[in-house]
């Protein structure tokens, strides 16, 4: 069977200006030897006072701008698409200005109808994402990778296999209705080396564009690999500054083991507790939908370190505690437990939602409540009316912070709850709530969300953990 690589590079492995593109070209050619590929582009950055932006927090704030009354601008969306156009050669070069153009225009006339209805909201700003940002960076890619002789194509917007329900500003895969729009997008992987598209965006039924959540490309990856790992030997590869470490890079300085393999399980906890590996849902929904692919996440400056990740790993060796992570920002929502599986199966199949997990219950005056921890708290204030309404006297505590420790096998460490809740004593925190099941492949610790607590808990935990040795 022909292998397919499904290969993401976000805005960051494209860089400010597409800096970073000359590094992607030669990830794709490398790739392409014994593969087809299909790349999916996020939106570029690019430099704003010297400081680097994505392109989707441009385009947000000039929709912000529109419903102020502000007139809205594509300044610096164009002259960042400018600076990309430099690396097309001189044959595809007018064919890249007018696509360019044609996608730029369509972006403006969404702002315009912002402007006029002072709402940007729903379709309109989704059209306003989508082309200003990922649909347009995949048509410059086709023609940056034909400017370096590799024959490439990328999916046109009407053509798109990616169909989604209608929720249109945090939408949700069909994989059904993807499977019957997908024929032309085959063709195109078939008659070329290397199809380019836009990763976060979506269409209903009915071609009304919408948009996954923030890091939503990550998803689109998963998506087409659940769609062609059937009719190719399929993998999915997300390019980025760095394979899977120990800690976040940010946090943790110094002490970090490289991560070489990560179950499915794994790399969803890490994603839903803070890690940026990836977005947990495209796991879910590879999950979801059975497939079993392998998913590697490589750097691109460096591709001989990879992570690998899978759904059952090879034989384990080395330290069982694979990740130490935090989140902060959360909402630990109490309700009697004979109400919570209204709620649940809610969450589930009326908001897909899933960025939450069940603490341990408790009992108070004879009665048993659940504990639901959501990992945003965000959300649970844009909606704390539904929330309240499966039971009047639930409670909301906001402002907390979640440290987690990920391992599929963490129960071979001895010890590791106390001595990591110990540690936390000793850096001047108060630990709030703790839950450690061995089914579960994490220990959860809560503590208040204030100054700097989240990033001392990691860093004394961390320490902490390195200090134990496996072989």
């Amino acid at each position: 069977m022909t292998k397919l690589v499904v290969a993401k590079f976000g805005g960051s492995a494209i860089g400010p200006n597409g800096v970073s593109i000359p590094e992607i070209i030669q990830r794709i050619t490398n790739l392409k030897q014994d593969s087809k590929v299909i790349a999916v582009f996020s939106a570029p950055l690019t430099l704003d006072n010297g400081k680097k932006r994505s392109l989707t927090d441009v385009m947000l704030e000039q929709g912000r701008n529109a419903e102020n009354g502000v007139t809205p601008s594509l300044d610096i969306i164009k002259s960042t698409y400018e600076k990309i156009l430099e690396l097309v050669d001189d044959e595809n070069k007018g064919k890249c200005e007018n696509v360019i153009e044609q996608n730029l225009e369509k972006a403006k006339k969404a702002l315009d109808e912002a402007f006029e209805s002072k709402e940007f909201v729903d379709e309109v700003r989704s059209r306003a994402l989508a082309f200003s940002g990922e649909i347009l960076m995949s048509h410059v890619m086709n023609y940056i990778l034909r400017s370096n002789k590799i024959k490439a194509e990328t999916v046109d917007f009407e053509d798109w296999p990616i169909i989604t329900d209608n929720n249109i500003e945090s939408t949700n895969f069909l994989t059904s209705e993807s499977r019957t729009k997908m024929d032309k997008t085959a063709e195109l992987v078939e008659q070329n080396e290397v199809v380019t598209i836009g990763g976060f965006i979506g269409k209903t039924v009915d071609n009304v564009t919408t948009t996954y959540e923030r890091g939503g490309s990550d998803r689109t990856a998963a998506d087409l690999g659940i769609l062609f790992h059937k009719s190719y030997e399929t993998s999915i590869d997300f390019e980025k500054d760095s394979a899977v470490v120990s800690a976040d890079p940010k946090i943790v300085e110094s002490g970090l083991r490289e991560v070489h393999q990560l179950s499915y399980n794994e790399a969803r906890l890490a994603g839903m507790f803070g890690m940026k590996i990836l977005d947990p849902i495209a796991i879910k929904e590879i999950v979801e939908n059975g497939v079993d692919m392998p998913i590697t996440v490589t750097n691109m400056k460096n591709p001989d370190k990879i992570t690998t990740i899978k759904r059952i790993l090879d034989e384990q060796k080395g330290h069982p505690i694979k990740i130490v992570t935090g989140k902060e920002n959360c909402a630990i929502f109490r309700i009697e437990t004979n109400s919570i599986q209204k709620l649940l199966t809610s969450l589930d199949k009326d908001k897909r939602y899933s960025e939450f997990v069940i603490l341990s219950p408790f009992t108070k005056d004879g009665i048993e409540f659940s504990r639901i921890l959501f990992l945003d708290g965000d959300y649970v204030k844009r909606n704390e009316k539904y929330l309240l309404g499966f039971d009047s006297l639930a409670t909301i505590t906001y402002n907390r912070g979640v440290i987690t420790l990920i391992g599929d096998e963490m129960w071979r460490v001895q010890q590791v709850a106390s001595r990591t809740s110990a540690k936390i004593g000793e850096a001047g925190l108060n630990i709030l709530n703790m839950d450690a099941q061995e089914e579960t492949s994490r220990i959860i610790i809560v503590v208040e969300d204030t100054k700097d607590n989240i990033r001392k808990a990691i860093s004394a935990i961390h320490q902490e953990i390195s200090e134990i040795n496996f072989i």
